[in-house]
């Protein structure tokens, strides 16, 4: 593939709601720019950009895919992400990488949850974009509505640029609003100058007026000649279009049907001609030398530097670091800092990716987006630059995983294998993450919600070959006393030769420490216990509260006071001492009023104001207490509550369901508190067997 210059590179991302349309759209693009020779269909696995096993098997994309498709003189860059929100975190990803955006919008399904999440997305980033309305060859869609359906969230920035002509209610042509002229379709997208049926006469004035109402804005002289009256020429509109597309301060919107190539190649063309090329978009990163602010804004001439904004971990495609250019021209022979890591990586060779096929270049400039195979210490997030001028840039902020399950290999012995094949699927997808709950001897995957954790599952099982089973994760419970016990542990045996002996007396009582397991001391007067069998008590003590005596979980917030006892001047040892108040924790324990904490987690829920109700009725179920309401001033109520973990499971699917997939909800940790007596009864229950097998 050639070189470009910066002026001639655009990097648009694809957003929507799953199935809007997004793949079918870069699978025409590439189509019409002549990368492949076959139109693939996403139900047919044989498309570019999806290319992975588990995108093919489940007919939807799963990660973010680039597509460099030349056109005009251009290179577009197209970021294929997936629409499915549990795969939120490669949008974020493609978001931080991309100096643009296309609003995929289904025309049968109209505005959805998905459409909002990519425009609240693009208003993060501050991307100039433009809504593509698919699905245009159904003969009963409406574009009329989709446009009153955007009108009505987004206000005037709405600026329709063609809409269609219809002949005996099927799709062959449209109205192009800046000329004010038809075009209909002959073969293989391309067309032909046609009259504008009368039926539509009203349409293109209504749109027509949006568009010049919108232009006259950007000056004071439009808006002087709009109000005389005056005509716009077709370069003007342009010219000005281009200017508040860039500041998104309007947001044209097309439509098509990329399935017959209808509407592709005018969508490629309005991206050379409105969207900016990544030269008008900031881009800042810190020198690590003189500790300032670099302005590297894709400039060619300055010193080069690059960020990883994806990394592609693959058995059959290799490791690939895919950056973006923020300055400079990185040529494959260079040698480039890990600015994050100190360490030095030999490039050898630099690639431009579509979709799964690696096609070597000899060089990227500033803005463009690339790949280099085989880098050992970079990592997604990390900058790249050259070692006489280290620049670190911002990491792209990714949401949160807050889904878990518990995972074990269902074969014995595979547990090394799966710990490699998960630290590979992390450090591609940094929305999966993998922790050691040793207190209840689990491993927990963390994720975006379900289907992302079977996603995962499958792929260890087609990629890795290694088999893990998910299964609902034990709460991590704990347990404490809410009052006084004075006990007595002895330990005594007579078995030929020296005998064990161990006594001690000892109190007690809340700590009221709910961070510490225990607090020790010892107020033994006369040498009743001497001195060097206390750390022998203490150990004791280390081993009990591991696993407590009510449901072996482990205990908090225990004082324990050894104030007397007893010793043999020959059978006593440290391991008699440590058996004694083993004896005297347990009946201790289980006299002083023992309880269950579960843990309590302070949530925020964000929902559309109409679903609040519904959301609130179902954390009540929950047994969570709300602490408060807040408005924020987009439509949304943020409720804030504090639920007990045990309840939480499942709450990413249960709350899709009930806001149609428009709520989201983040939770941390907050303390412990006393479990209802039905809980508490309930776990004990389950966990006889464990206490009893500790105790033998």
């Amino acid at each position: 593939m050639d070189v470009f210059r910066t002026d001639r590179i655009r990097n648009v991302v694809l957003l929507g709601h799953g199935g809007a349309g997004k793949t079918t759209l870069a699978e025409a693009m590439a189509y019409l720019a002549g990368l492949t020779n076959r139109l693939g269909k996403v139900e047919d696995g044989n498309t570019v950009s999806d290319y992975d096993k588990e995108e093919i098997k489940r007919h939807f994309s799963i990660t973010t895919s680039v597509i460099p498709v030349p056109w005009q003189k251009n290179k577009v860059n197209i970021l294929d992400t997936p629409g499915y929100f549990d795969f939120v975190g490669e949008v974020e990803e493609a978001v931080s990488a991309a100096d643009a955006a296309i609003i995929v919008v289904s025309g049968k399904a109209g505005v959805q949850v998905g459409t909002q999440k990519a425009w609240n997305l693009c208003e993060k980033y501050k991307l100039p974009r433009m809504i593509f309305v698919t699905d245009m060859d159904v003969d009963d869609v409406s574009y009329r509505k989709v446009v009153d359906q955007l009108t009505e969230l987004y206000g005037k920035k709405i600026a329709p640029l063609h809409f269609p002509i219809r002949e005996d209610g099927k799709f062959v042509g449209y109205v192009n609003v800046v000329k004010q002229a038809g075009r209909k379709y002959i073969d293989k997208g391309q067309k032909e100058e046609c009259a504008i049926p009368s039926y539509l006469d009203e349409y293109l004035e209504k749109y027509h007026d949006i568009l010049m109402e919108s232009v006259a804005e950007t000056s004071e002289e439009f808006m002087d000649r709009y109000f005389e009256g005056d005509e716009f020429s077709v370069t003007e509109v342009s010219a000005a279009l281009a200017a508040n597309i860039q500041e998104a301060s309007i947001v044209p919107v097309c439509m098509g049907s990329p399935i017959n190539l209808r509407g592709v190649s005018n969508l490629l063309d309005d991206i050379c001609g409105y969207f900016p090329s990544p030269d008008k978009r900031s881009c800042n990163g810190i020198s690590q030398k003189t500790n300032e602010i670099f302005e590297a804004n894709y400039d060619f001439a300055k010193a080069k530097s690059a960020y990883v904004w994806k990394s592609i971990v693959d058995p059959f495609l290799g490791k690939y670091s895919l950056i973006k250019v923020c300055s400079g021209v990185i040529k494959s022979d260079d040698t480039l800092l890990n600015v994050e890591k100190g360490t030095e990586e030999r490039l050898n060779k630099l690639y431009v990716l579509q979709g799964s096929k690696p096609i070597e270049v000899p060089e990227l400039h500033a803005g463009d987006i690339g790949a280099i195979a085989k880098l050992v210490s970079v990592q997604t997030g990390d900058s790249l630059a050259g070692k006489a001028n280290p620049v670190l840039y911002p990491k792209a902020i990714l949401s949160t995983p807050y889904t878990y399950k518990r995972f074990k290999a269902v074969n014995k012995g595979d547990e090394d294998k799966i710990s490699q094949a998960l630290s590979k699927i992390m450090s591609e997808d940094k929305t999966v993450r993998v922790e050691n709950d040793g207190a209840n001897r689990q491993s927990l995957i963390y994720g975006m919600g379900d289907q992302h954790l079977d996603v995962v599952v499958s792929m260890l099982k087609d990629r890795y070959k290694v088999d893990v089973e998910l299964s609902k994760p034990k709460v991590p419970f704990r347990e404490t006393i809410r009052k006084n016990s004075d006990v007595e542990g002895k330990h005594k045996k007579q078995s030929g030769g020296h005998g064990q002996y161990g006594h001690v007396k000892m109190r007690f009582e809340p700590s009221g420490d709910m961070e510490t397991p225990y607090v020790f001391e010892q107020v033994v007067v006369g040498g009743a216990v001497p001195k060097n069998y206390f750390p022998a008590v203490e150990k004791g003590l280390q081993e009990c509260v591991q696993k407590g005596p009510l449901a072996a979980y482990p205990v908090v917030g225990v004082k324990a006071t050894l104030y007397d006892g007893s010793y043999h001047p020959v059978d006593s040892s440290e391991m008699a001492f440590k058996m004694a108040t083993i004896l005297a924790f347990k009946k201790g324990f289980m006299d002083a009023s023992p309880v269950l904490l579960e843990p309590i987690v302070s949530m925020k829920v964000t929902v559309p104001d109409k679903y609040t109700g519904d959301v609130m009725g179902d954390l009540n179920k929950r047994r969570g207490r709300v602490l408060g309401m807040n408005p924020d001033h987009n439509g949304n109520t943020i409720i804030e509550a504090d639920v007990p973990l045990l309840e939480i499971y499942g709450y990413s699917t249960d709350l899709r369901s009930m806001t149609g997939g428009s709520g989201d909800f983040s939770y941390e940790f907050a303390r412990y508190e006393q479990a209802p007596g039905d809980i508490q009864q309930k776990e004990i229950e389950a966990r006889a067997s464990k206490v009893a097998a500790d105790a033998e």
